[in-house]
């Protein structure tokens, strides 16, 4: 089993306040933010609705003791968005201990996949 196999297979939700969690999806929204340099942008490549990718932000923005996402407003040039320093840190950091998670647990969960039932495919 390879390393983005296994990545596929294990989903990091850490949770940081009462019915906030920091997972794949919200992590995937930065990483959008990061490469896309759009709110909007981000949230059509993961088939989310603007209004949603907008919420998110602002929970996240409102989580951390600095905004992870900064944004400018529209006009003639456009707006646009991109990931602040306490972004691209926390970002990183849920990649690093998704990583983490991985090796952990990479022999047990080959072990798993290995004796899974043919019923089960």
């Amino acid at each position: 089993m390879k390393a983005n196999e296994l990545a596929e297979m294990v989903r990091l939700r850490v949770r940081l306040a009462p019915g906030v969690d920091l997972g794949p999806g919200k992590a995937d929204l930065l990483e959008g933010i990061r490469d896309t340099g759009s709110i909007s942008a981000a949230g059509r490549r993961m088939r989310m609705s603007y209004k949603r990718a907008w919420q998110l932000v602002e929970e996240l923005n409102r989580l951390f003791d600095t905004p992870l996402v900064e944004a400018s407003k529209g006009g003639s040039g456009g707006g646009g968005a991109a990931l602040t320093r306490r972004g691209e840190d926390v970002l990183a950091r849920y990649r690093r201990m998704h990583a983490a998670c991985c090796e952990a647990i990479a022999g047990d969960l080959r072990f798993l996949h290995g004796h899974r039932s043919s019923a089960a495919d």
